[in-house]
């Protein structure tokens, strides 16, 4: 006899129980109001939903500043989170980047037109789709050439949105049929804001101090922000999270170490003891660029070198951050970092 067996749910776990989430996307503003520090772009995109004629669209900016999160708010304003899941094509020009995605993906949702239905009467549902390609900075240059094309030919009923950081590495062709609008990276008092009202949210245990110096560390970035922040909570727990802890997931380098590595290269000329202080501060696994930015502060603020020395140190460290993006070793460089502020203090 065949017996069946029907599975149920265990009585100890809540079928309804929320899934935890980043907090990046749990935070990530669903509305045009809840973006933050972007308040000429955010006025434009409100006039251009109200006639519901959009253009195509070039956001260029810093990382973590919304570019993402603007579009995305826009559409769910103009289609309603039910009919813009079909309204709606995002890529990631990073992963998809080729001619063969703009000619398979991006042109078979472009050319096919859609009705004027709308979901209801709370939005407007404009009869066009979008397209969303995110780093559009990384497309191949035959890409964007054939993307141009695609642009042309099925304006009528389908709007473009390019993401980049790097604005002057899309080509003109393709940036002149686009309105530019420039994410800027989010001031201390608008990233302080938002993270307040994040660790309200979730019951976080901080300090005003903690939080400005956290938004001082993500220059700008909300996002970066938003991560130290949820990796702070997750340490620290119910504890008050404190700056030295902030400092420590970010990698920044204690300024005590920053001091005396310079003051080591300012006092000692033989090759011995320099090697032992830059053994000591790499061996603390810090990253190389990270050390070099921070030493750049340390002598821009030293009295004790004069302009024409900081200029010189300037253009080596210029030189260095070009050689540790070539993959050069980095315990090298710092250590050539260290003897060129060691001779240029003489």
């Amino acid at each position: 006899m065949n017996t069946f067996f029907q599975a149920r749910p265990s009585s100890s776990v809540n079928v309804h129980e929320e899934i935890p989430q980043p907090w990046i996307e749990k935070y990530r503003p669903k509305s045009m109001d809840s973006i933050s520090a972007q308040e000429q772009t955010v006025a434009v995109l409100k006039k251009t939903i109200e006639s519901q004629n959009l253009p195509h669209m070039l956001f260029y900016g810093p990382p973590g500043t919304g570019k993402t999160s603007t579009i995305l708010a826009l559409a769910r304003e103009l289609y309603g989170p039910k009919l813009m899941k079909t309204r709606i094509l995002e890529l990631n020009a990073s992963d998809e980047r080729g001619i063969q995605v703009i000619r398979d993906k991006v042109k078979n949702f472009a050319r096919t037109a859609v009705s004027n239905r709308r979901e209801t009467s709370d939005y407007p549902c404009p009869p066009y789709k979008i397209v969303i390609l995110d780093e559009a900075d990384l497309m191949t240059q035959d890409a964007q050439s054939a993307l141009r094309r695609v642009i042309e030919t099925y304006s009528k009923v389908t709007r473009f949105c390019l993401i980049c950081n790097y604005v002057t590495r899309i080509i003109e062709p393709l940036a002149s049929r686009c309105a530019k609008f420039r994410f800027k990276p989010l001031d201390i008092s608008n990233t302080t804001s938002r993270l307040k009202m994040i660790c309200e949210q979730e019951a976080v245990n901080y300090n005003p101090q903690t939080l400005e110096e956290l938004a001082k560390l993500s220059e700008g970035d909300l996002r970066k922000a938003i991560m130290y922040l949820q990796s702070a909570s997750k340490l620290h727990k119910k504890e008050m999270i404190t700056s030295e802890s902030i400092r420590e997931i970010a990698g920044v380098v204690s300024d005590d170490l920053i001091d005396s590595l310079v003051e080591s290269a300012k006092s000692n000329k033989d090759g011995t003891q320099l090697e032992e202080a830059v053994t000591k501060v790499m061996d603390s696994g810090f990253s190389a660029i990270q050390i070099l930015s921070q030493v750049q502060d340390r002598i821009l603020d030293d009295f004790q070198f004069n302009e024409a020395q900081k200029a010189r140190i300037g253009e080596f460290i210029g030189q260095f951050d070009k050689y540790l993006a070539d993959g050069t070793d980095e315990h090298l460089v710092i250590l050539n970092l260290i003897k060129v502020i060691s001779d240029t203090s003489e």
